[in-house]
């Protein structure tokens, strides 16, 4: 029975891992690591819900890009920097549906790390276990708050646009942009029976910083220069910025198999950003990202009765 479980939960990760367009920036973790000699492996989906982006994309309909991407020679003009704010907002924070998949090992007594991939975007983190016990719920430590921290890398490319009517833009505008993220959460939990085996409730803060790389190089756009038409120069730029955040989150099953909703809150200044014929925007806003997903633990796991 166990064995046919194992098999349906990697069929509907399979199966899973063909949606998703957003660089997981959710918190799913708890303040217990997983015990040493354990795996676990997971998916989750959701939402990244940014009210930037979502301004921006409010200020430009479908029919208005299709009238931009359908000529071969687009007169410069307020709409677009309308279309370059929208992909701007929309590579800053993009906003759609989340869908990722993981595996997580517990590689030492405090320590565990983790692999998850959510459609191109490759995610790998680690987290340190500084507070309570570290033993199973057949060797039970003593205790039942956990606490710890960690460090998550992800990268993204303008990929991102792919699922979106703005992705006939970027022909257009010629616009490019890679993002990486550093998530740093400190995660305190409090555990539903020993050692979490009926589940948990996870809650802190999260910090992320964004470094993204951008340009416009338009070679279709052009504008009137004494009676003569010449294209419009290009623009290229780096900028990082931060994202200050809290989350709250929870696990609830028995022993192998979990459901776990979670719910992540940032608040980010984007900062200024160049924009082309010398023109510069700001950028600010809050990001809400629930999601739900299912988690299975593998392994008997080593932990000890430390405290």
């Amino acid at each position: 029975m166990r064995k046919q479980f194992y098999l349906y939960f990697f069929t509907v990760l399979l199966a899973a891992s063909v949606a998703g367009c957003t660089a997981p920036r959710s918190v799913i973790h708890s303040g217990k690591v997983t015990p040493k000699g354990q795996f676990k492996a997971g998916f989750n989906m959701g939402g990244n819900i940014a009210s930037e982006p979502l301004a921006q994309l409010d200020d430009i309909t479908e029919a208005a890009v299709d009238a931009i991407a359908n000529k071969e020679e687009v007169e410069y003009s307020e709409q677009i920097d309308v279309a370059s704010k929208a992909l701007m907002a929309y590579a800053l924070d993009p906003v759609g549906t989340t869908f990722d998949f993981y595996l997580r090992y517990g590689v030492a007594e405090r320590v565990d790390v983790g692999y998850k991939y959510a459609t191109g975007v490759h995610v790998f983190d680690a987290m340190y276990q500084f507070m309570g016990p570290t033993g199973t719920p057949e060797n039970p430590g003593v205790g039942d708050w956990y606490g710890s921290v960690g460090l998550q890398y992800s990268g993204q490319s303008s990929g991102i646009f792919d699922k979106l009517y703005l992705d006939k833009l970027i022909p257009v505008l010629e616009f490019s942009a890679t993002r990486r993220d550093i998530v740093i959460p400190l995660v305190f939990s409090k555990s539903f029976g020993p050692e979490e085996e009926i589940g948990n409730i996870s809650f802190g803060p999260v910090y992320n910083h964004t470094f993204i790389k951008y340009g416009f190089d338009p070679n279709r756009i052009v504008k009137d220069a004494a009676g003569e038409k010449v294209h419009v120069d290009g623009v290229f730029a780096k900028k990082n910025f931060p994202s200050f955040g809290l989350f709250v989150n929870g696990k609830i099953g028995f022993k192998f198999l979990y459901v776990l909703p979670s719910l992540t809150m940032y608040y980010q200044n984007y900062g200024t950003y160049d924009f082309l014929e010398g023109k510069q925007f700001d950028f600010s806003g809050v990001t809400v990202i629930p999601s739900i997903g299912l988690q299975a633990n593998f392994g008997g796991g080593r932990g000890g009765r430390t405290r």
